[in-house]
């Protein structure tokens, strides 16, 4: 009876507690390094746990190709259990200690050489469906199109678009893309799609599996310089839309993938994600949390180690600070002046410069007194209805002001007075450009661009920067402290 229904390609249904047992078990290939063969997997990874449709996906491929390798990835093991027909294996990624290591590798179990990577609740109406594929990768003969797909239940379903992901920026931004008659070009898709890959492709990215599948997949291969050509007229059917049967569901899902996400662009190192209509995410840092780096040794901090820049909710909470507190300085008649790195990334982008990691102004001394926020500050802090926190430095004497108390993101104010037509200060710090300028730079003070808004910087700013950090400064971009890590100049393209 069992043999019967395997001819038949039915299967014997198996529960999830029966977990693939050893490599090599697919028809059509052999174990460990064999050679594979030119067919395809089918392979499910997105889905859910709580309400899944994963043996009748598995079903409706089994019907038309009875022979067809269906490999089920799963985080842990599923809860309930599913019940699959027993040509479909299942592998959970994370299994305890005592099991030998192929049992978490799914790429040790499969033998063919394309994996078609097949969304929950979606079915196989024909077989000739995965033939067209094959044979429009094997077409493209592993140039830039490096994945085929077709949408579910519409080609309006699935957007195709193009992805920048820029790992120094901490970014991933998406913009739409246009479509051909016979198919449309790009590097990302938005929807419910059913992608081929090759295998040997799928599993030289570095996460493979990691979820959301779709998400982390255009991610790794836009970053390899990857395509992905989305079909016309090769739709596959669902008779799973919406997938969910209940709202309490559907609540769950989207919380997951929101989880899932998070943990993906932690995981991927990518701040903040911008959508195709323009709408903005962020992954990092916040007015409720700690910075994405923590404490700066020798001028370098810890992200320009591996090729990054300060990342972009950095730079936004910097920005943010910084307007801030020019506006309270302005409106309370106090006399400040962008200083130091800050003034430098004014006088190159009208903004911070990109691998900043904190604000300098200058302050005259004698205008502290008309600050309620700086006049009390002789020893504590302060922390304003806005939340940002006003302190004495423990460094010396001067001003702090954090992005909140979580976050210590910051604009330092450093208090100058004239002496001897020079400004000088009480405190000093071991920097090369921390030394006495004379007044006349501050007199007038002019108004410059900096990250939106108009603030006050000293007159003739190229002298007062060629002063404190050299000839040519401007022009000649370097990081703080060339000895432990210098810049590349194939870095400086700016946006």
């Amino acid at each position: 009876m069992m043999e019967k229904q395997r001819d038949s390609g039915k299967g014997v249904p198996k529960r999830t507690s029966e977990l693939a047992s050893g490599p090599g078990f697919f028809k059509g290939g052999g174990g460990g390094g064999d050679s594979k063969n030119p067919g395809i997997t089918v392979l499910v990874r997105e889905f859910e746990d709580f309400e899944n449709y994963v043996a009748e996906v598995a079903q409706s491929f089994l019907q038309q190709r009875p022979q067809i390798p269906i490999l089920v990835v799963a985080d842990s093991l599923p809860y309930p259990p599913m019940t699959l027909p027993s040509e479909a294996k299942l592998v959970v990624l994370n299994v305890g200690p005592d099991q030998p290591p192929y049992v978490s590798r799914p790429e040790f179990y499969i033998h063919t050489d394309y994996v078609l990577i097949v969304p929950d609740g979606v079915i196989l109406d024909y077989g000739r469906q995965l033939d067209r594929l094959q044979k429009e990768l094997e077409v493209e003969g592993g140039g830039a199109v490096r994945l085929v797909a077709a949408p579910v239940l519409s080609r309006s379903a699935v957007q195709c678009l193009h992805l920048q992901v820029n790992l120094r920026e901490w970014t991933a931004t998406y913009t739409p893309a246009a479509s051909g008659s016979s198919g449309s070009i790009c590097t990302a898709l938005q929807g419910d799609a059913v992608i081929l890959i090759r295998t040997e492709d799928l599993f030289n990215l570095s996460s493979p599996h990691a979820r959301p599948l779709m998400t982390s997949l255009f991610m790794q291969t836009s970053l390899r310089g990857w395509k992905v050509k989305l079909l016309e007229g090769a739709v596959f059917g669902s008779n799973r839309r919406p997938l969910f049967g209940s709202a309490h569901n559907q609540w769950k899902a989207d919380t997951r993938m929101k989880e899932t996400t998070s943990r993906l662009m932690k995981r991927f190192g990518i701040k903040q994600v911008i959508q195709a209509d323009g709408k903005q995410q962020w992954f990092g840092c916040s007015k409720e949390t700690s910075r994405c780096f923590g404490t700066i040794h020798d001028d370098t901090p810890e992200y320009l180690y591996v090729d990054r820049w300060t990342p972009p909710c950095c730079l936004r909470a910097l920005r943010e600070t910084t307007k801030y507190v020019i506006n309270i300085l302005e409106k309370s008649g106090v006399r400040y002046w962008l200083e130091g790195g800050t003034l430098l990334g004014a006088a190159r982008h009208q903004d911070l410069i990109p691998w900043d990691y904190d604000v300098d102004l200058g302050i005259y001394l004698e205008d502290i007194p008309n600050c309620d926020f700086l006049k009390n500050l002789d020893s504590g802090s302060l922390v304003d209805a806005n939340g940002y926190v006003w302190e004495r430095a423990v460094e010396g004497d001067f001003y702090r002001v954090q992005y909140s108390e979580a976050n210590h993101l910051h604009v330092d104010l450093w208090p100058f007075y004239p002496r001897n037509g020079m400004m000088t200060k009480d405190t000093w710090m071991d920097h090369k450009q921390d030394v006495e300028f004379p007044e006349h730079f501050l007199q007038p003070l002019v108004p410059m661009q900096f990250a939106g808004i108009t603030a006050y910087a000293p007159n003739n700013y190229r002298s007062f920067l060629e002063l404190k950090f050299g000839e040519g400064v401007i022009e000649n971009p370097q990081y703080p402290n060339p000895s432990k890590k210098k810049l590349e100049r194939k870095l400086l393209v700016w946006a």
